[in-house]
């Protein structure tokens, strides 16, 4: 559906029986400025969190731009469109004189041209002008780390923001990373937009995240008072997730999710540990569910190990075709330096995959304490990581003990039903707040003597 589809048929009728966690079902607009389901969290948290508060009787409609989310039946998709500037196979077009639409587009233009990423906030311009073209169809505004100026204005209902973890953390881990003043001039430029999302973070009423982790993280790099942040953790789909014995184990298949051009994912310690690994264990691999780099730090490594037969990657797979990845690897591994919560490691855990993890961020609050239900081991260390490894591919017995643990403890802790409760009640305390301010004010305003 398009944005002008849905002003013209509106949001899809509230039921009239009640919701499953509770009171009455709620109309729910879930703002998605970046929805690819296969590179990223946000995709999967808008897919597996929408579906699931489509379950419990809400009406979710998603407003989205490209890559537009991939939905489950039930949830409504709203098309917001961008000029899809950094589409595959030309990023950083330049769009012809007929796409342009409005003053928002060039704005979106200039701030690419000069090396900027302009797409929070001109998405945020393009959700307050939606929505105060249907003003009244909402109960709440769910915003998925948008974080931008857009959003302060008045949506005709609460606002709710998730913050999976601060942006600035990427950034600061991308200027170390980074091997000259050219660089690291880019690096800065390109992350030109954390400063919007830290003055709007500032001024939010109710923010979610996924991780203690994250709440700290939030309170010290954007100065969001603590107060003001809830822990909702996400999970992994358990049905979709789950053992499988008809899969055979590939013998030393080692599978992670990472993209080689994020130095935040850790995968050249990884590459550098199958080096040390194969060793002893000549049969180890690694499958990388991610984007190949052909340039960089990490394709320097594969080739400087020798390991361009050692290592595949996978990209655009479905999900049943990465839940059987996960299944036949003998061991999963999140070699991140940090993570706000960390999907891949609560996925692997949930097919009965042993896991081996860094203790970076929020992964000990995902993975569990080591010996337990993983090995841990801390981030940025190449020959931990070989060592715990190399541990999982000897011992059958031991993956198979962490594997049972580690889906146990997901299911105890971590499913995106649970997750979906835990957004609802919050959703409900921000309409009660909304919504007696908003009595204060019109009282205040029938007071004799004051014009209404």
């Amino acid at each position: 559906m398009t944005a002008e589809t849905a002003r013209a048929v509106g949001s899809p009728p509230l039921r009239a029986v009640p919701a499953a966690d509770g009171d009455g079902p709620l109309r729910i607009a879930l703002l998605s400025y970046k929805g690819n389901p296969f590179c990223g969290g946000q995709g999967v948290y808008v897919r597996h969190l929408s579906r699931e508060l489509a379950r419990l009787g809400h009406s979710v409609e998603v407003i989205g731009a490209q890559p537009y989310p991939v939905l489950d039946e039930g949830v409504t998709l709203t098309e917001l469109p961008s000029l899809d500037l950094y589409r595959q196979p030309d990023p950083f077009r330049t769009p012809g004189r007929e796409e342009y639409r409005d003053w928002v587009d060039a704005l979106e233009v200039a701030t690419m041209w000069t090396g900027g990423f302009p797409e929070p906030l001109t998405f945020s311009l393009r959700a307050r002008r939606h929505l105060a073209a249907r003003r009244g169809d909402f109960d709440v505004v769910h915003d998925n780390q948008t974080l931008g100026y857009g959003l302060l204005a008045d949506l005709g209902a609460p606002l709710v923001t998730t913050i999976h973890h601060p942006v600035t953390v990427d950034r600061r881990l991308e200027l170390d990373a980074a091997d000259n003043l050219g660089r690291r001039l880019s690096v800065r430029r390109w992350y030109g937009f954390t400063r919007m999302q830290e003055r709007v973070a500032r001024r939010l009423p109710r923010v979610l995240t996924v991780s203690g982790s994250s709440r700290q993280e939030i309170t010290e790099h954007l100065g969001v008072r603590p107060e003001r942040i809830h822990v909702v953790p996400i999970g992994a789909d358990t049905d979709l997730f789950a053992p499988d014995p008809a899969v055979a184990e590939i013998p030393g298949r080692i599978v992670t999710t990472s993209s080689a051009d994020v130095p935040l994912k850790g995968l050249i310690h990884l590459i550098e540990a199958l080096a040390k690994v194969r060793t002893e264990h000549p049969d180890a691999h690694l499958v990388v569910v991610g984007k190949r780099a052909d340039d960089g730090p990490v394709a320097q490594a594969i080739e400087r190990f020798g390991l361009a037969g050692a290592v595949e990657f996978v990209k655009g797979i479905s999900d049943a075709e990465l839940v059987d990845l996960v299944r036949g690897a003998q061991v999963a591994c999140v070699p991140s330096l940090y993570e706000g919560f960390s999907l891949p490691a609560a996925e692997a855990m949930a097919t009965g995959t042993a896991l081996v993890a860094t203790t970076g961020g929020a992964i000990p609050e995902v993975a569990g304490p080591d010996g337990e239900t993983c090995l841990a081991v801390p981030p940025g260390d190449a020959g931990a990581l070989a060592a715990a490894l190399g541990r999982l591919l000897d011992d059958g017995g031991l993956r198979r003990r962490l594997g049972a643990a580690g889906r146990q403890r997901v299911l105890e802790r971590f499913t995106w039903r649970q997750a979906a409760i835990g957004t609802a009640e919050h959703y409900r305390a921000s309409l009660a707040r909304w919504t007696a301010a908003r009595r204060a004010r019109e009282g205040t305003a029938a007071r004799p003597g004051r014009p209404v």
